[in-house]
């Protein structure tokens, strides 16, 4: 429990990115539609971001939600997004594809992964609906991932810390297992110890107040404040997470 234990913040714009940063964040996963599970940023978010933004930035690289079979128009996509991310000199690409039976598509990754080329490479949490966990461990640690975010296959990295535990014993120290899904800053310690990971994931988002006139009742869904993160909950974050074991 020595060595220090890194955040990384989803951030789902420029803005976010910063507030993230400000909290004392040590790495960005950049994306967009949070609400949806995030997906790939524009090129315009990745530019303003890397132009403002000290800390690693990783860009997520998922072209839609839904499920992650991609047909190959959609592989096509994601390879453009990923060279743009390495033109704009992010320092990392999250990815992930699952083939027709559940397995991790080893083929459809590793072109990923190539195109990638130096990047820093995380698996998504299409991990968590892959059909054997422990199979899909190895296959990344294979392709050469860095790390994989994952709750355990559950619903949250809390309901999931004792499977998280067994991944991060089998991994040991060929690929990072980094928690993720309702990590705060009031469970990210317990976490720690459960689990005896070293990288966390938390998105640290806020709703933030709409600033214009509400509209027509019918058309709420137009009105709505954004989602950002929140700098004071990602200091709170590093603050739980590096407190000294009680």
């Amino acid at each position: 429990m020595s060595a220090v234990a890194l955040l990384e913040i989803a951030a789902n714009s420029p803005a976010s990115a910063l507030a993230a940063q400000d909290g004392g964040a040590d790495r960005i996963e950049l994306c967009a539609a949070l609400e949806l599970g995030g997906l790939t940023p524009s090129h315009g978010q990745m530019a303003r971001a890397r132009d403002r933004v000290r800390v690693p930035i990783h860009v997520l690289i998922r072209p839609r939600a839904g499920d992650f079979v991609y047909a190959d128009i959609e592989i096509e996509v994601m390879l453009h997004d990923i060279e743009t991310a390495l033109a704009l000199g992010c320092d990392g690409v999250v990815i992930g594809a699952l083939d027709r039976d559940g397995n991790i598509d080893v083929a459809r990754c590793r072109t990923l992964i190539d195109a990638a080329r130096a990047l820093d490479v995380t698996f998504h949490r299409a991990f968590d609906v892959s059909r054997d966990p422990s199979r899909s461990l190895e296959d990344l640690v294979a392709l050469g991932c860095r790390r994989v975010l994952t709750s355990g296959a559950r619903a949250n990295a809390q309901a999931g810390a004792a499977s998280i535990r067994r991944l991060v014993e089998q991994a040991g120290a060929r690929i990072a297992v980094m928690p993720g899904g309702g990590i705060d800053a009031g469970n990210v310690a317990a976490l720690r110890r459960l689990t005896g990971a070293r990288e966390f994931h938390a998105s640290a988002k806020r709703r933030r107040p709409s600033l214009q006139p509400p509209g027509p009742a019918d058309l709420a869904d137009l009105a709505g404040g954004e989602l950002r993160t929140d700098r004071a909950e990602v200091a709170a974050l590093v603050a739980a997470l590096r407190a000294p074991a009680a």
